[in-house]
């Protein structure tokens, strides 16, 4: 197993820039209702300003799920994108500028799900969407992209949701997906230790993943969380393609992150682990150097995926 601890050079922008987030965040009000929530949705990641959309995105609708997607002039595969946001948040909308940068430099058309968000579309709405993409790509790449060359991945909730796709996909007998980005995903959402253990961190205006998980799965213990269906650390991994994971260091998701890639090298698949030093959840959403590294890195092995 090899581990690549990155940043180091980094540490006094990283640290500074958590200062000021946090503090940020302490002025802002919590996200701990629907109404929050669903403000919250017509913005970015920061809080504050809305999505920018850029003329390379294209709306459609999909086996009637909406997506967005990037084609460059030069396509040499596609890469199913399914965004962030505790399952209740973001949109396919939300990244039109990092997801055209990917789809130039990795040279790839990156087609984006807008999935059902919870609360008001609880499991198994979002990951319903998800695998509907799937399988339209599985079926319509090649007439659509001029390929059949897949590749997967997301952030955080988009991660979970990847590695579900994945694990619907393979018990269909599909296997056409080659590799998968998973970058600081959530993949038990009865709580791992370090979510249990780490207090405070760059997300501090947001509930929680217990919260957010409460949200997708309604109404459910924690014993009821872990069925593999909705936890996939708890899947039968076996026969998924080579995935590269990434988390931060100061990522109160850290444990999801390294026990999941353990278990994936336990099944027999390929899997490379990117650990940041210093790192928040969702630092690749801003604009630091372990960011512009992380995307180039992503860049790199998606392309050659």
């Amino acid at each position: 197993m090899s581990i690549v601890t990155t940043g180091d050079e980094d540490l006094d922008q990283t640290r500074a820039f958590a200062r000021r987030l946090q503090a940020d965040n302490a002025t802002r009000p919590p996200l701990t209702d629907l109404a929050a929530i669903q403000a919250a949705r017509t913005r970015q990641f920061d809080g504050t300003t809305a999505p920018v959309p850029l003329a390379h995105g294209q709306d459609r609708i999909v086996d009637d799920v909406p997506v967005r997607v990037f084609t460059p002039a030069d396509v040499r595969g596609v890469f199913l994108h399914i965004h962030g946001g505790g399952w209740s948040l973001g949109s396919a909308h939300g990244q039109d500028d990092r997801l055209w940068r990917l789809a130039e430099r990795a040279s790839v058309a990156v087609v984006s799900v807008d999935y059902r968000l919870a609360p008001e579309n609880p499991y198994p709405a979002g990951p319903d969407d998800c695998e509907r993409v799937a399988l339209w790509l599985v079926d319509n790449s090649e007439r659509e992209f001029s390929t059949d060359r897949l590749m997967i991945g997301g952030e955080s909730a988009g991660a979970h949701l990847s590695v579900l796709t994945l694990l619907r996909m393979r018990d269909r007998g599909h296997t056409a997906f080659r590799a998968a980005q998973l970058t600081f995903g959530m993949y038990d959402l009865s709580l791992t230790p370090s979510r249990r253990s780490m207090a405070g961190g760059w997300l501090d205006r947001t509930p929680g993943p217990s919260w957010f998980a409460e949200m997708f799965v309604p109404g459910t213990t924690a014993e009821e969380r872990r069925d593999p269906a909705v936890s996939p650390l708890y899947a039968d991994l076996r026969c998924l393609p080579p995935a590269r994971f990434t988390v931060g260091t100061a990522d109160s998701l850290l444990d999801d992150t390294l026990f999941m890639h353990a278990r994936w090298r336990a099944a027999g698949n390929q899997a490379e682990l990117e650990v940041v030093a210093e790192a928040g959840h969702g630092f690749t959403l801003y604009p630091l150097a372990i960011s512009e590294r992380e995307h180039h890195r992503q860049e790199e092995f998606i392309a050659k995926a």
